[in-house]
């Protein structure tokens, strides 16, 4: 191993050091103190719940863990969104389990829990899989309900989400942990079938004191919408359990009769592990946005038995196009070159930027694994297309046009890993948020803007300065640093994988290592959801 491989690995595994601090501090949600109160009430916290849930030493995969990072502020902030969302496995049958986390404002929901629920949601129905709503939550957190209430992707979407599941045949089961108030009160009587624990579940439109302030009445809440009330008089609940764990035990009986599902198809056989360390990953990435490797280093440490058909090899070399197979899966991979190449023209071509001719190989890798039905794998480290008057004379536009149409049209799942860099139309261009695919995730070596932040502040801070001297201010160069210091630092604020993440860009950052675990349960959701209509480009510019 040469000395710039250590220096890479050391940053790396830095990298990765700071997720996991990150990520334990977030598992805390409220705090120790919150989880301890929890405990006295004789209820189980938010992920001891879907542990409990999920199969003992089965894989699973959460979705949206750095939600609401650093939001909030001024409201005490709002770890993971107040909701743990995890894919996992409940008596073998893959699931989704969104869980609200009442150590979070009494698991009130801001802004984020309702696009987290909706991602959750998005889930499923792509998927087709099984939701379980394990309910505690205070409602909507009322100091922003402008941000949270009337809009099409605010709360009511949540359900007209449930009704529109259920006429899919979407399973759904809603436990009642806790308290379930207001709207929120419809999320788990519009499920297929619900639960209420006994004492500490509770169901209503109005509670106790509104309900007094409102027609005078007075009323206890157990008796206003316990779990006596819902499963013996108003009928609103089907089972009532004792406590927690009843409860989940309920769900897990209920899952394990379901019945089997039309598979998609995707071709699978054993897997078999990389034949190269995947370890080696760590030294390979450079510590430097800006510097080159070779991106099938990286392939070849992902896929099974680390081989690789490489589709048109020699043409389009910015782009890496071909077949391989992860965890078993077949799947076809479509990857950013970060090394520069020389092509048979004699011409060099930069790392990370897409050419037209990188372009249209892309766009028939695309239609051929559509053909085929293989699932797109979309590995990002990406600065965005080439330009200059010999690109635009050459037609780059209607090129990556036509890149775009066939990530828009695809028909096939896609997965998207952000590797490194994902600036600009290279992002859309590469299966970015925007372009649905079934999960995208992040390494914390992930950076996601409209370009690199040191061009950006480099325009941003000649725009400031020439502001200043229009009003007569003075701009030396000592004040042109400091407004480029100044800008760079907000913007790679903005470009950090964590603030993708904290906005749900991105469902995760992942240590580099769990992405064939990503990618494998990706597709196996997949397989629940057979492809309903056919690929087809639309016009294009040929």
């Amino acid at each position: 191993m040469d000395l710039n491989f250590n220096k890479n690995e050391d940053h790396n595994k830095l990298l990765l050091s700071e997720l996991k601090q990150k990520f334990a501090k977030v598992k805390l949600g409220g705090g120790e103190k919150r989880i301890e109160k929890l405990h006295a009430e004789g209820k189980m916290t938010a992920r001891e719940r879907i542990a409990y849930l999920l199969d003992e030493n089965s894989e699973n995969i959460e979705i949206g863990g750095f939600a609401g990072e650093g939001m909030y502020t001024d409201h005490g902030g709002c770890p993971s969104g107040g909701v743990v969302i995890k894919i996992g496995y409940i008596k073998g049958k893959q699931c989704v389990v969104v869980a609200n986390d009442a150590t979070v404002k009494a698991g009130a929901w801001f802004p984020i829990t309702a696009k987290k629920n909706l991602r959750a949601q998005e889930i499923a129905i792509e998927n087709k899989l099984p939701i379980i709503y394990l309910v505690d939550s205070a409602g909507v957190y009322l100091p922003m309900q402008d941000e949270i209430f009337p809009d099409k992707e605010h709360f009511g979407r949540i359900f007209r989400n449930n009704a529109q599941m259920s006429s899919m045949g979407i399973t759904q089961i809603a436990a009642v942990m806790g308290s379930c108030v207001a709207g929120g009160a419809y999320l788990p009587i519009m499920s297929d079938e619900a639960l209420i624990v006994d004492k500490t579940g509770s169901i209503f439109l109005a509670g106790s004191y509104l309900v007094k302030a409102a027609i005078g009445e007075t009323i206890d809440n157990e008796t206003l919408g316990g779990a006596t009330t819902h499963c013996e008089i108003s009928g609103v609940t089907d089972y009532k359990a004792k406590d927690d764990k009843d409860a989940l035990d309920k769900i897990k009986n209920i899952v394990d009769k379901i019945g089997d599902f039309d598979k998609a198809g995707y071709s699978r056989i054993k897997a078999e592990k990389p034949a190269l360390d995947q370890n080696d990953i760590y030294g390979i990435l450079p510590k430097a946005r800006n510097e080159q490797y070779d991106m099938m280093e990286i392939i070849n440490r992902l896929v099974d038995n680390s081989e690789f058909e490489a589709y048109k090899d020699g043409y389009g070399q910015s782009l890496i196009t071909g077949y391989a197979r992860i965890d078993g899966w077949a799947v076809g991979i479509i990857a950013n070159q970060r090394k520069v190449v020389k092509t048979k023209k004699g011409e060099m071509q930069f790392g990370g930027v897409i050419y037209s001719d990188s372009a249209d190989k892309a766009t028939r890798f695309i239609a051929n694994c559509n053909q085929k039905k293989i699932p797109l794998v979309f590995l990002q480290d990406v600065t965005g297309f080439m330009v200059g008057s010999k690109s635009e004379h050459g037609g780059i536009i209607k090129d990556g046009a036509k890149m775009v149409n066939a990530v828009s049209n695809s028909v096939v799942p896609k997965f998207t890993v952000i590797v490194g860099n994902s600036y600009g139309a290279g992002n859309y261009a590469m299966c970015g948020k925007a372009y649905d695919p079934r999960l995208i995730f992040a390494w914390p070596s992930a950076e996601l803007a409209v370009m690199g932040g040191t061009q950006a502040a480099k325009v941003l801070a000649q725009i400031e300065a020439s502001s200043l001297k229009a009003k007569g201010e003075v701009v030396d160069e000592a004040k042109k640093t400091e407004l480029f210091n100044k800008i760079k630092a907000r913007y790679d604020e903005q470009t950090s994988p964590y603030y993708a993440a904290s906005r749900l860009w991105t469902d995760a950052i992942i240590d580099p290592l769990d992405t064939r675990k990503w990618i494998s349960m990706g597709i196996e959701a997949a397989n629940h959801a057979p492809i309903q209509k056919p690929f087809n480009l639309g016009v294009i510019q040929v």
